[in-house]
């Protein structure tokens, strides 16, 4: 199906929304009211206060840094799997025979929820872990934890910015099947095409993404005009951006916003994004602003399988058929 059209506007700079009250339980309509203007014009907004510990950020990129240091071919023993869960290498190639085919200068680790592999969803599995990768893996899993409750926190109060109830958005993404990654970019002075940069011009597919990044910056988003404005990071903040589902969801309300990174720091560049993902039965189709009932709309699992189809062909992740 096609994406609503989105009500994003031109933008100079990111908002920045203070979420204490939303995360010690508080529905603030102010902060709703803000987090709701964000993601109708903008479709990113810095949070602070956002109630994730700075030590489990210190502790992942600790680990992170000692994986990606070590050889190639001892990460590539890690190598992602077809759901998305593994090492992601270096220079990966993505949306072969599209306009859009490119090579990112990125190289990543992906994790999930733990479960076994399901024949009925095809989006669960278990983690894959490198050789004396105990210090990644903790780290990984108890900052899942921590971004999934944040994730709960946000999709309560977008459920209420977009006059829904609380439950709106939850009822979509539980059980969870969102996934944890952190990327490297090592640094890139001066990139010749836009095929070939940290991450090429995209819009996230799922609902919205949480992000976390390093002080050397790189990020850029896209305004309405076309113009790219830069996200640079703020100490203590996230960064959030929503994601093609949650555009259709709202019926365009909500925007999904295109972005790309260049790492022109000099330095390597770390970024932790945690995805969330609809549950895999949820239905990808507009559900509100006068949305029709649509009985035959594509669910989250093969709409997540042809999404990585495309940007992770080293995975073979067989298209849906």
């Amino acid at each position: 199906m096609s994406i609503p059209v989105s009500r994003r506007l031109d933008f100079t700079e990111i908002p920045v929304i203070d979420l204490s009250d939303l995360v010690a339980g508080n529905d603030d309509p102010a902060t709703i009211d803000a987090l709701g203007a964000a993601c109708r014009d903008v479709g990113f907004v810095y949070i602070q206060n956002h109630g994730v510990a700075q030590d489990l950020i210190d502790d992942f990129m600790a680990a992170s840094d000692e994986f990606f240091a070590r050889p190639m071919d001892e990460k590539m023993q890690s190598l992602l799997n077809d759901r998305s869960r593994g090492y992601l290498p270096l220079r990966y190639r993505s949306y072969e025979s599209e306009e859009t085919a490119a090579t990112s200068n990125q190289e990543g680790y992906w994790m999930g929820v733990e479960r076994p592999l399901n024949p009925q969803n095809k989006l669960d599995g278990p983690n894959v872990w490198p050789k004396e990768g105990e210090a990644l893996r903790s780290a990984m899993e108890l900052y899942y934890e921590a971004a999934d409750a944040l994730s709960r926190v946000l999709q309560r109060a977008f459920s209420l910015a977009l006059g829904q109830k609380p439950d709106f958005l939850p009822n979509l993404f539980n059980p969870v099947q969102s996934l944890l990654k952190v990327n490297h970019y090592p640094p890139q002075a001066n990139p010749t095409t836009v095929s070939n940069i940290g991450v090429v011009p995209h819009s996230d597919e799922g609902g919205f993404t949480i992000l976390w990044q390093d002080d050397n910056g790189g990020l850029e988003i896209e305004s309405k005009s076309g113009e790219w404005v830069e996200a640079p990071p703020i100490p203590g903040t996230f960064v959030v951006n929503l994601g093609d589902a949650m555009q259709i969801w709202t019926n365009g309300e909500f925007s999904s916003t295109p972005h790309r990174v260049i790492n022109r720091s000099g330095v390597d560049r770390y970024s932790i994004p945690f995805f969330a993902y609809a549950r895999s039965d949820a239905p990808i189709t507009p559900l509100m602003n006068g949305a029709i009932d649509d009985p035959d709309a594509e669910l989250s699992e093969a709409y997540q399988r042809r999404h990585w189809h495309r940007i992770f062909p080293i995975a073979e992740i067989l298209e849906p058929a």
